[in-house]
């Protein structure tokens, strides 16, 4: 991220640039309430890039600390557990916290995010910090949460303890903002301080104490070296550090082991001085659920089942905004023709502009039904329940349980799902869990479907409740998934063969979602996507018109001179079909048909199959623009209406049941997105991995797709 961390103005600007901008980081453990205390004390004034020279992503805002001290700037780490970093987004996050990374500050203040009810394991992190002396406040989040669980802790004893300022925090309701603020105005500027926390035994002391020679500020470094996995560069310091070993080794096998159960016994002390807990010999609440949501048996189908709560409202809910949309775009395209001069730019703006992007913004509700309710999922822990049902499949494939979470990610969008593998320590499962990412149904195929069914399957239950499209859905995300794990199996026992290591995930503690923190990532994808629409989806849209729209065919026996289309209709065999065909598209169109017509495709499909390589949200703008192209009927037909009302020169219709499910499944697994392809560049460093992707994934949906329709045909369907 070039404009988050070098401390510019290119970030967010606050209202007057301070001449210092203080860095302050936010570090903790996965699933510690991070992400909440973040947008409580930024608000909205946050930024998402990447770190300088990597594809991590990283978040960066702007924190008032105080009315006398300019705003800070506040960065919000990865998750780790420790600062032994096992993969790249850990190490960058260490790196940061220990002022090693190059072209990013030292934090002028590290604010520690622990979650109160679960002390013991936070704690491990944290005494990692505290040894490096690095300024410290510590955020106790979920606080109400402890109270709940009749946790009583004792702030003021556990600060003394720590040696640091503890402030108790309830970011959904902003509790302790204001005190933590005051908390890290004090730490600004403190010395560093060292602390000497964990006693090891007598031997390992003494060798500690040589390396650092006898210097308790140089200890930490010393202790770094001894206990690293790799030996100092400088040769004189790898000499006695590799002899400090050797010693430590003859007297004790375990040695390796010591600063792990020292830290341990350090915190169950500082714990069992500082909390107390009431218990009334009953299970915790998230016990409770959790016997049943992660039952063996009764877990996946309430997975499944909740799956199909979501889509069955997605359809429901989504009908009544989309359809106004909808309207809201005709009537700007009759608007427009009404007060612009028949012509090639009125016919730019409407069945170019208008009604390309136009058909992409009308899904815009059932993307967002969807990102609402991952959010709400993952906000209320149960994602990490349904992480660790999928864990005994992932395993049984060869996939390592991390893969599940990038999988997760990529039902939203494949980019950032691939970027999620770097948490994946193992390089051949990583671009395992690359190769098969672009199977789940990500949102841009959502339109796609949503369109297929409301033309050919609207209106239709299954037993009088179920809707068949929310079935359909359902089925395509499930389809997915099972390509994806077949071949997972393939390239596990194949090219990248590997065992997996285990899997340990934490489970969080049910809560009650954010939904401040929900509607700002509802925001973000909102603002995502709309920015999509008025650049990739805009630049297409104008490009397909073109592309439609010349050469224009002369109409026999017009009376100008000038070039025209015909006025007939959409589909007829008029000047309106043979501008189409006789277009730069549709000769490209025709090209590739005979490839395509055994999938039951024609050449207007051939030419969104073409343009979706760009976006698959682009066929539908495409198609918009083929069945629009020469229109000027008074009574525009909706893109729904023209594809049920299509026919071939034969008579046939061009759309059926059969063709709409054949080109679904051909969407779910061709990989017909370019930015996919230059993420897995990016995370790959090589062109040999997308180009084997997008190769085998092609082949695979062509076929799947030639199955579907010619055995749809043997079957009799049509």
């Amino acid at each position: 991220m070039s404009a988050a961390f070098p401390l510019s103005t290119e970030t967010i600007q606050p209202e007057q640039a301070p001449a210092r901008v203080l860095t302050i980081a936010l570090a903790g453990n996965p699933n510690a309430g991070k992400t909440s205390l973040f947008n409580a004390l930024t608000g909205l004034r946050q930024k998402v890039a990447n770190y300088p020279g990597v594809t991590i992503e990283s978040k960066v805002g702007w924190w008032s600390l105080s009315e006398e001290m300019p705003p800070a700037q506040l960065i919000d780490l990865p998750g780790l557990y420790s600062l032994d970093a096992a993969s790249l987004d850990e190490e960058i996050a260490r790196d940061v916290l220990l002022g090693q990374a190059r072209t990013i500050p030292s934090p002028d203040v590290i604010v520690v995010v622990v979650d109160s009810t679960n002390l013991i394991r936070n704690f491990y992190f944290l005494t990692q910090l505290l040894e490096t002396g690095q300024p410290i406040v510590v955020a106790l989040t979920m606080f109400d949460l402890a109270e709940r669980s009749k946790l009583q802790i004792d702030i003021d004893k556990l600060s003394k303890a720590l040696g640091v300022r503890v402030v108790p925090v309830v970011a959904k309701r902003r509790q302790g903002i204001v005190a933590l603020a005051e908390a890290v105005a004090e730490v600004v500027g403190s010395p560093r301080m060292p602390a000497k926390l964990c006693l090891l035994s007598p031997e390992a002391e003494s060798e500690l104490s040589l390396l650092s020679a006898g210097d308790d500020e140089d200890r930490y470094g010393a202790f770094t070296d001894l206990y690293s996995d790799e030996l100092p560069d400088a040769p004189d310091r790898r000499e006695l550090v590799k002899q400090a070993r050797e010693r430590l080794a003859k007297m004790n096998q375990q040695w390796q082991q010591e600063p792990l159960i020292a830290r341990y016994d350090w915190i169950e002390g500082v714990v069992a001085g500082a909390v107390q807990q009431e218990s009334n010999g009953q299970r915790s609440v998230t016990d409770r659920i959790d016997a049943v949501i992660t039952h063996k048996i009764l877990g996946p189908v309430i997975l499944l089942l909740v799956m199909l709560l979501v889509f069955q409202t997605i359809f429901s809910w989504a009908n009544l905004p989309m359809t106004l949309i909808g309207h809201v775009f005709v009537a700007l395209a009759d608007a427009v023709r009404t007060h612009l001069p028949a012509g090639v730019f009125t016919d730019l703006l409407t069945d170019g502009i208008i009604a390309g992007v136009g058909g992409v913004l009308a899904f815009l509700p059932q993307i967002l039904l969807l990102f609402l309710f991952i959010s709400i999922l993952e906000d209320s822990g149960y994602m990490a329940r349904a992480a660790f049902l999928m864990d005994r499949l992932m395993r049984a494939v060869g996939l390592h349980g991390k893969a599940f979470v990038p999988l997760l990610s990529s039902f939203a969008c494949a980019v950032p799902g691939i970027m999620a593998t770097r948490t994946i320590e193992n390089p051949k499962d990583r671009v395992a869990t690359i190769m098969i990412a672009p199977f789940m149904s990500c949102s841009a195929r959502l339109p796609v479907y949503t369109l297929m069914i409301a033309a050919f399957f609207s209106g239709r239950k299954v037993l009088g409740v179920v809707s068949l499209g929310a079935l359909i859905i359902l089925g395509m995300y499930l389809l997915g998934i099972t390509v994806a794990i077949i071949v997972a199996w393939i390239l596990k026992h194949t090219i990248l063969n590997a065992p997996p290591p285990p899997f340990v995930m934490e489970l969080p503690p049910y809560r009650v979602p954010d939904f401040g923190n929900v509607a700002h990532a509802l925001l973000t994808r909102t603002t995502v996507f709309l920015k999509r629409a008025g650049t990739v989806i805009l630049a297409i849209s104008i490009l397909l018109w073109a592309l439609i729209a010349f050469p224009r065919a002369k109409v026999a026996n017009s009376s100008s001179p000038q070039t025209a289309v015909s006025e007939q209709g959409l589909n007829g065999s008029d000047g309106s079909s043979q501008q189409i065909q006789n277009s730069f598209a549709g000769r490209a169109g025709r090209l590739i048909e005979p490839v395509i017509r055994p999938l039951g495709f024609d050449w207007k499909i051939g030419i969104g199959l073409i343009s979706s390589f760009a976006a698959r949200e682009t066929i539908i703008s495409t198609l918009s623009i083929v069945y629009n192209v020469g229109e000027r009927s008074d009574e525009k037909s909706s893109l729904v209406d023209a594809m049920r009302n299509a026919k071939r020169a034969d008579g046939s219709p061009v759309w059926t049941p059969l063709v709409a499910l054949s080109l679904m499944v051909f969407f779910l697994l061709a990989c017909q997105c370019m930015s996919t392809v230059a993420i897995v560049r990016r995370e790959t460093n090589s062109w040999r991995w997308p180009l084997f992707m997008v190769a085998y994934m092609l082949v695979l949906a062509y076929v799947a797709s030639l199955i579907t329709f010619q055995g749809g045909r043997l079957l009799g369907f049509s």
